[in-house]
Order: C-alpha cells, then sequence, then structure tokens
C-alpha cells in the first residue's frame, strides 16, 4: 500500500476495492478526543472532504454538507487561529461551491493549489495543467459506458464510475492504453472509491500538505489529518515526520493512529474536540 503509484502501471495497480477489503479492520470506537482538544492552539486540523466530511453521493454533484457542519469548522478555524485547511482532489472552486457561502483555506486539486487563509488569493503550486490533447484522449474513455462521468479539474481529469461499476475494468485498461502509447508522458494515475484520476506528477496532497505547513498559521503546529481514500495514503505517510498523528475513514489504513467507521463519526469527533477544549477552559 505504500508504493508510490506514479511508479505502477495501472494495469499493476490495486483497484480501490481491493485495497479496501486488504485494509479493513473491525469496528472500532471512534479515537479519544480529549487530549487533543486541550491542544487546539498547538494543533493543525487539516481535514479530507469526500468520505471523510461529508458522506460519498452517487455523483460529486450530489454531495451535501450537513446542518452544523460549517459551524463547526469555523469553531475549529478560530480556536487554532487560522490553522485548519481541506485537503482535497476537488478544484479550491469546487470546494468553496459545496461549503457555500462559507470559505475555508485549503489545498485542492490533489495539491495543485492552495489558500493559506480565508481571505487570501488562491494560489497555484508550481502545478503545470494537464496537456489538451492528453485531456481530449483520456475524455474519450467516458463514452465507454452511459454512467461514467467526466470531471474535468484543470490540472486534473477524474472518470467517475459509481453509476457504471461494471465499467471499471473497461476503464482501467484503456488508461492503460493511453499511458503505453505516450510513455513519457509525465502523468499519475490514482485510483479511488469508484474513479480513475489521472493527474500530472509531481505533486500530490503531501506535497501540498508540506507547502501548507511551511506558512503561518500552520507553520511549528502538530498536524492533525484525516482521509478516507487512496490518495490520502501520501499524507499519512508525512505525518510522522511532522510530529503529527493521521487518522482514516472506513479501514485502518498503513501508518495511522486510529480509524474512524464512517464521516458521521469524524463530524462528532470534531464537534467533541470543541466541548473538550472548552471543558479545559474552565
Amino acid at each position: 500500500m505504500n508504493q508510490n503509484l506514479g511508479d505502477l502501471d495501472v494495469a499493476e495497480m490495486p483497484l480501490p476495492k481491493d485495497v479496501a477489503s486488504a485494509a479493513k479492520a473491525s469496528p472500532a470506537e471512534a479515537p479519544a478526543a480529549g487530549e487533543l482538544g486541550r491542544d487546539l492552539d498547538q494543533s493543525a486540523i487539516l481535514l479530507d472532504i469526500d468520505g471523510t466530511l461529508l458522506d460519498l453521493a452517487p455523483t460529486p454533484r450530489e454531495v451535501w454538507v450537513p446542518p452544523g457542519l460549517a459551524k463547526t469548522l469555523n469553531r475549529l478555524l478560530e480556536r487554532t487561529s487560522g490553522a485548519l485547511a481541506l485537503v482535497s482532489g476537488r478544484s479550491l472552486n469546487d470546494i468553496d461551491l459545496i461549503f457555500a457561502p462559507e470559505q475555508f483555506p485549503a489545498v485542492g486539486g490533489h495539491g495543485a493549489e492552495m489558500r493559506i487563509s480565508q481571505d487570501s488569493e488562491a494560489v497555484a503550486t508550481h502545478a503545470p495543467p494537464m496537456d489538451r490533447e492528453l485531456k481530449r484522449r483520456l475524455a474519450a474513455i467516458a463514452k465507454l459506458s452511459p454512467g461514467i462521468l467526466l470531471e474535468d479539474k484543470g490540472y486534473s481529469l477524474a472518470l467517475h464510475y459509481r453509476l457504471a461499476p461494471h465499467a471499471e475494468k473497461a476503464i482501467y485498461e484503456a488508461v492503460s492504453l493511453i499511458r503505453a502509447d505516450l510513455p513519457n508522458a509525465p502523468i499519475e494515475v490514482l485510483p479511488g472509491k469508484c474513479v480513475c484520476e489521472i493527474k500530472h506528477s509531481g505533486f500530490t496532497k503531501a506535497t501540498g500538505v508540506l507547502e501548507l505547513m511551511a506558512h503561518e498559521p500552520f507553520k511549528g503546529r502538530r498536524p492533525i489529518f484525516i482521509g478516507d481514500d487512496v490518495t490520502d495514503e501520501a499524507v499519512f505517510g508525512i505525518m510522522p515526520d511532522l510530529g503529527g498523528l493521521a487518522f482514516s475513514v472506513g479501514r485502518r489504513a498503513t501508518g495511522v493512529a486510529d480509524h474512524f467507521d464512517e464521516p458521521r463519526d469524524v463530524r462528532e469527533w470534531l464537534a467533541h474536540l470543541l466541548d473538550d477544549e472548552a471543558a479545559a477552559g474552565r
């Protein structure tokens, strides 16, 4: 699981369902929030979105922000003096649409872009857009079957097949053929939960988090990262180097301190962080 996906041919990659079944752990209680809640002034809260904060939906546009979540995130943002960020494969523009009218610090596009504070300008992190011709060829894969949804994120392209699970093998085979035809193309394939995403190599969620942690107010704090998917494993891997903690969702991933069963547990845990921090101040 810790092998760099960028070094694998798509045909050799474990498909998402194989990764999940291999790492699936027995249900456990959510990680204790008490100690972390008392240290929010020294922590940086980093949160994946889909499958972590929000429940997965049939299509990316159908995700739903539960009542109270934005309030919890804003309170955590205040308690950490701004050191809270969303870390997602979605673009910053897409993140803002989901949480509108709220806007949060974020690392978007798998590390391709970043916003360090609520009121700062979004910046690209030296990530070149994907080649137009390559994107055109990859986009044509969506015609393999009804139900395959194409999402152009600018820095990457995603093929969602939650509505066409039978097309999974055909999608990955088609991507493999394109990669074989363009062996020198600097691209990386990210298998996810009912999605195959192709992006320019050289940046990941981990590189984005490293860049974020070099800036105030994140600098010098202990990061706490929560994620659920294969693309989050790179961030799990760098948490020890940053003196941080990682938690996975839905499965016990390699290198995490603990795990949550589902996004609802994550949302409740974040709210408990605030409760414990308030109790410690009394």
